[in-house]
């Protein structure tokens, strides 16, 4: 029973790092870019779009499809560096062990 002890305590512990790290990320702010940089967005740690800034030159209204194929690559983008920034925080958390999403510890 000493060691079901530990694990739980172990697994208390482990949750409220997790929790503390989707504290963390909710505050963060990740940009992706696009077209030279003349398109970018800004996620919040939960993959909102926050911001959207576009270079002026871009605002010709013969350029809007080009416009709205540059904002959805630049949103692709905020997303990738998301996943990538959250995946690196949740191993430094779980120390490589692959949880699902959302699990809460202890069970």
């Amino acid at each position: 029973m000493k060691n079901l002890a530990g694990l739980m305590k172990q697994a208390s512990q482990m949750q409220a790092k997790m929790e503390e790290m989707q504290a963390g990320l909710a505050t963060l702010e990740i940009e992706g870019a696009a077209g030279a940089g003349m398109v970018s967005v800004t996620l919040t740690g939960k993959g909102d779009l926050k911001r959207i800034r576009i270079d002026p030159k871009l605002a010709d209204p013969a350029e809007m499809e080009m416009l709205e194929d540059l904002i959805i690559a630049a949103h692709a983008e905020a997303r990738r560096h998301l996943e990538v920034r959250t995946g690196a925080e949740m191993e430094k958390v779980t120390g490589g062990l692959n949880l699902p999403a959302g699990m809460k510890l202890p069970f």
